[in-house]
C-alpha cells in the first residue's frame, strides 16, 4: 500500500544525499509534496530486466536490494547491493527505457517514490543533477569495462561467490548496538558479553548514553584482566580502548579489510551521519567472503620461525584471483598484494631480530621502487635498503657496520626463499652502498638532486620512492623532510626528471597502431609496464616532488594534484582509468602465467587482446601525450 510521505520527512531525508543537498529550499519542498513512501517485504522483485518500464526513481530510506542478471542457462551473477541513501532506475529514467536489471529486496525495504516527470524536470533545469548523475553513469561505464574485461579473461571455479566490493559495512552490521557505561565494572561487561554471545562491547560516558568513548572486547578480558590480574570490580574504563577505530558505514567490506589488516584491529566501530550504529569484526569479513585474505594474514601472524614464511607468499596469486574475479580494481589489488607483502616482512624482520639480538643504534628498513609506491604485482624484484641513526662514536660505528651487514645478508636469504627476487641491479640492503647511516643518505640525495646525470637520475627514479617498511619510521621522515627541502632550493634535477620522461614515447604509431618488438624472445610483443604504465609513473612523481606532495603511491599521487587543483580534474580522471586499465592487463597476464607454471613478465601480445582490449590500451596510450603535453609548459625548453 502507498501513501503521501510527510513532507518534513522527505525533505530531511533528501537533505542529507547528493545531488538533492544542492536544491534551494523551496525547490526540495515542491519536491517533497510528489513523494511517496512504499514498504516491500524482503523478497520484493521490484525490476524485471527487460520488462518493467520505470515510473519511479526509488530511493532506499530503510532496508536493502540486490541487482542481478540471470543468463539463459538461469546463472545468477550478481552486479550489485544498494543500501539506505542509495537510489534505483536512474538510468532507465533518462533513456526511456525499460529495467537492465533484475532487482529484489534483500530485507524488509522502504522506499521513497519521485516521480518520473518531476526527476527529469530536476535533471532539465537544475544543472547539477544532470552533472552528477551523468559522472555516475560515465564512472559505471568504466566500471562495466573493466568487468568485461575480467569476464573475458578469467574462467570461473566452482562456486566463488565473493562480495567484498560490492556489499557495504552498512548493510550486514549487526543491528543491535550492544554497549555499556564507562563506570561499568569489568565482571558487569564480561557478563553482558556472555549474556549476548559477543565479542566487543562498546563504552559510553555515565551521563550521555549515546556518546561512545571506547570499546572492549573479549581479548581485552584475557590481555589486560586474566593475565595480570586485574581486580574485577574495577570500572571497564581501565581497560578499554580509546578512541573507537571507525568506518563509515557506505565503506565497502573490501576497504574495512584493508583497514583491520594495516591497522591490526579486528573490532571497528560503523558510523552513520555522526553516530555510531554498530560494530563490523574480521570474523564478520571472513564469514562473508568464505576465504578471506585474512585468514592468510592471520597466519603469517602465527608463524613462529622464518622458515614458516616460505610457502605463504606463494598462496598470494590464489588470493588475487579471487579478488579479480570478484570484481577488483588494480589499485585495490595493489594494495592488499602490498599488505600482505609488508605483513611477511615485517614479521620475518621480527623473529630475525629476535635471533640476532637488538641493533646497536634505531634503523629503518627501506622501500622503494614499485614496492615503495606500493603497486605491487607478481612480478617484483627486491628494491630495499637500510637507513640507519648516526652513530655516537666509532666504535658504535663499527657495531652498526657488522650487525646490519650480517641482518641484511640474511633478511635479503630469507626475502629469496619467500619467492621475492632478487634486484638485478643489486638495490638491496646487502649491498654496503645501501646500507648507511643517516648523513649518509642525506649526502645521496644532495648529490643526485644537485649534480644529476643520467646514472643519478636512475638512482632518483628508484629511491624518491622511498617509504618505510619496518623499524624505526621516523628516520624515513626525517630523510623525506631533507629531500623536501633540497626540492625547494633545487629544481635543475626535475626538469631533468621531465626531460627523461618525455624522451619516451606511446607505443603508437601514427596510424595508432601498436609499436611491438620486431625480433627477439618478445617478438610480436610490447612491454606494458615500461612502455606503456611507467609513463604515468614517472609524470606522478615529478609533479608530487615539484609540489611537495608526501605520498609515493601514483594513483594517491595523482589524487592530491587533482584536489589541491594542480592538475585538470578531466585529465586526472582520464590518467586514473588509463594508468588502472593497464594495471589490469598486467595482472590478469602474470596471473595466467604462474597458473601455467611460468615465471610472470611484463610483456602481452596486443594481437590476442579482444576488440574492447585494444580500443581502451590505446585510449590508455594517448593519455600518455596529454601528460607529456603538461610537462612541456611546466618545464619549457630554451
Amino acid at each position: 500500500m502507498t501513501a503521501d510521505g510527510p513532507p518534513d520527512v522527505v525533505v530531511d531525508f533528501f537533505a542529507n544525499i547528493m545531488p538533492f543537498t544542492e536544491l534551494d529550499h523551496a525547490t526540495l519542498h515542491r519536491m517533497a509534496r510528489h513523494v511517496k513512501v512504499d514498504f516491500f517485504p524482503k523478497g520484493t522483485r521490484l525490476f524485471h530486466a527487460g520488462k518493467t518500464k520505470i515510473s519511479h526513481l526509488l530511493f532506499i530510506q530503510q532496508g536493502g536490494v540486490k541487482s542481478f542478471i540471470v543468463d539463459d542457462e538461469g546463472e545468477v551473477t550478481l552486479k550489485d547491493y544498494r543500501g539506505e541513501g542509495d537510489y534505483i532506475g536512474a538510468l532507465g529514467i533518462i533513456r526511456g527505457t525499460k529495467a537492465s536489471l533484475d532487482v529484489e529486496t534483500v530485507e524488509d525495504t522502504f522506499c521513497f517514490l519521485l516521480p518520473q516527470a518531476v526527476f527529469l524536470d530536476l535533471i532539465n533545469t537544475q544543472p547539477g543533477f544532470s552533472q552528477y548523475y551523468l559522472k555516475s553513469f560515465s564512472e559505471k561505464f568504466v566500471g562495466t569495462a573493466y568487468a568485461e574485461l575480467r569476464r573475458h579473461k578469467m574462467t570461473r571455479r566452482g562456486d566463488e561467490n565473493l562480495y567484498l566490493f560490492s556489499i557495504q559495512v552498512g548493510d550486514i552490521v549487526k543491528k543491535t548496538l550492544r554497549k555499556t557505561s564507562a563506570e561499568s565494572t569489568i565482571q558487569q561487561a564480561a557478563q553482558e558479553m556472555a549474556q549476548h554471545r559477543v565479542g566487543s562491547l562498546l563504552i559510553h560516558r555515565p551521563d550521555l548514553p549515546d556518546e561512545i568513548i571506547g570499546i572492549i572486547t573479549d581479548r581485552d578480558l584475557s590481555t589486560k584482566v586474566l593475565a595480570p590480574g586485574l581486580d574485577y570490580n574495577e570500572p571497564v574504563r581501565h581497560i578499554m580502548s580509546s578512541p573507537v577505530a571507525t568506518v563509515l558505514s557506505q565503506s565497502t567490506c573490501f576497504d574495512v579489510l584493508l583497514k583491520m589488516m594495516s591497522s591490526s584491529i579486528h573490532h571497528l566501530a560503523v558510523e552513520r551521519r555522526g553516530k555510531i550504529i554498530g560494530v563490523i569484526t574480521s570474523h564478520d569479513i571472513t564469514l562473508i567472503q568464505g576465504i578471506s585474505p585474512y585468514s592468510l594474514f592471520k597466519e603469517i601472524g602465527k608463524q613462529q620461525k622464518i622458515s614458516g614464511l616460505y610457502p605463504l607468499s606463494q598462496k598470494i596469486p590464489a588470493m588475487i584471483r579471487n579478488l579479480i574475479k570478484e570484481g577488483a580494481k588494480p589499485g585495490n589489488i595493489s594494495r592488499m598484494i602490498s599488505i600482505l607483502n609488508d605483513h611477511i616482512l615485517e614479521h620475518l624482520l621480527t623473529l630475525l631480530e629476535e635471533e640476532m639480538g637488538p641493533p646497536p643504534v634505531p634503523y629503518c628498513w627501506l622501500l622503494m621502487g614499485s614496492e615503495g609506491r606500493r603497486e605491487q604485482t607478481f612480478k617484483t624484484d627486491q628494491d630495499n635498503a637500510i637507513l640507519y641513526a648516526d652513530p655516537k662514536n666509532e666504535q658504535q660505528g663499527k657495531d652498526a657496520q657488522e650487525y646490519f651487514a650480517c641482518f641484511a645478508r640474511q633478511a635479503i636469504d630469507h626475502l629469496v626463499q619467500c619467492g621475492y627476487p632478487l634486484c638485478p641491479g643489486e638495490i638491496m640492503a646487502v649491498n654496503p652502498k645501501w646500507c648507511q647511516p643517516l648523513s649518509v643518505w642525506k649526502g645521496y640525495f644532495a648529490r643526485w638532486v644537485g649534480t644529476p646525470d643520467p646514472q643519478e637520475i636512475l638512482h632518483a627514479t628508484i629511491f624518491f620512492d622511498f617509504r618505510a617498511g619496518f623499524g624505526k619510521s621516523v628516520l624515513a621522515d626525517q630523510l623525506r623532510q631533507h629531500l623536501s627541502k633540497l626540492t625547494e632550493r633545487q629544481e635543475l634535477y626535475l626538469l631533468h626528471l621531465a626531460n627523461q620522461c618525455l624522451a619516451g614515447r606511446a607505443p603508437l604509431s601514427f596510424f595508432k597502431n601498436f609499436i611491438v618488438e620486431k625480433n627477439g624472445e618478445h617478438k610480436n610483443k610490447l612491454d606494458i609496464k615500461h612502455q606503456g604504465i611507467t609513463p604515468f609513473v614517472n609524470f606522478a612523481r615529478i609533479l608530487a616532488l615539484k609540489n611537495n606532495v608526501r605520498e609515493t603511491n601514483t594513483l594517491a599521487r595523482l589524487h592530491v594534484l587533482s584536489r589541491e587543483n594542480i592538475l585538470d580534474e578531466t585529465l586526472w580522471a582520464k590518467a586514473v582509468n588509463a594508468y588502472e586499465m593497464q594495471m589490469q592487463l598486467r595482472i590478469i597476464h602474470q596471473l595466467h602465467q604462474i597458473e601455467a607454471g611460468q615465471q610472470p613478465d611484463n610483456h602481452i601480445t596486443p594481437d590476442e587482446l579482444s576488440e574492447l582490449d585494444k580500443r581502451m590500451l590505446r585510449n590508455a596510450f594517448e593519455v600518455i601525450d596529454r601528460l607529456h603535453g603538461v610537462l612541456k609548459t611546466m618545464f619549457p625548453t630554451p
